[in-house]
């Protein structure tokens, strides 16, 4: 079992995808359950702001995932998997988020897979409250700048125009929000490898990420 955290734009899905292909694991990405919430409470009219509902609302649904580049994702059934990665479903996901009866239900689902084994996840408390335990556990995090570059890219990617400074307040808010929160913050976990990746192509940090598994086998 692998786990990476770190903050927005680090990377991480990018990595952890290409770490599973190569070692043969199943790829949980965390991110993609809360914005499944988000979505779910968007189209049930409740807002970010309310936690204790939307965790109520959604103590019933069923995230899963299938095959595909992008990877599939599903919420009950139906696949969402472009209509979860909007700004908007975004934003949305990292203000519930916050809330600690939402954080617990969707600790309890993701903790249920991990218990599956053979799991490379990631998300921004993966290291920390979901897989404490894994045996590899890395935060992985790059310049504010560099973040930026790299989600401007991947919006583009999906025909979607942001202007930086303003997609740079954006994260710098989102790290704010994740660091600060009273439930799971982001942080750097005791025994955890940081890896700055600026400057390092994806095959450069996949390369470290599975001489780093290949030494704790």
């Amino acid at each position: 079992m692998i786990a990476i955290d770190g903050p927005a734009g680090a990377g991480k899905s990018t990595v952890a995808k290409a770490v599973a292909k190569r070692l043969g694991l199943r790829f949980l990405d965390t991110g993609a359950m809360y914005r499944c919430l988000a979505l779910h409470c968007q189209r049930h009219g409740v807002t970010a702001e309310q936690g204790d509902d939307a965790a109520r609302l959604c103590e019933g649904i069923e995230i899963g995932f299938g095959e595909g580049e992008p990877q599939r994702v599903f919420l009950n059934g139906e696949d969402v998997t472009d209509a979860i990665r909007t700004p908007e479903i975004g934003d949305f996901a990292s203000a519930v988020s916050v809330h600690s009866p939402v954080r617990k239900l969707m600790v309890r689902q993701q903790q249920a897979i991990v218990a599956q084994g053979n799991v490379m996840l990631e998300g921004r408390d993966t290291t920390t409250v979901i897989a404490p335990e894994a045996p590899v556990r890395i935060y992985l995090t790059a310049s504010l700048d560099e973040r930026t570059r790299r989600r401007m890219h991947d919006f583009a990617s999906r025909g979607i125009v942001k202007d930086f400074e303003e997609l740079k307040a954006e994260i710098e808010e989102r790290d704010l929000r994740d660091s600060t929160r009273d439930d799971s913050p982001l942080k750097i976990g005791e025994g955890v490898t940081v890896i700055e990746s600026d400057g390092m192509s994806v095959d450069q940090v996949v390369d470290r990420v599975v001489a780093l598994a290949t030494a704790a086998k």
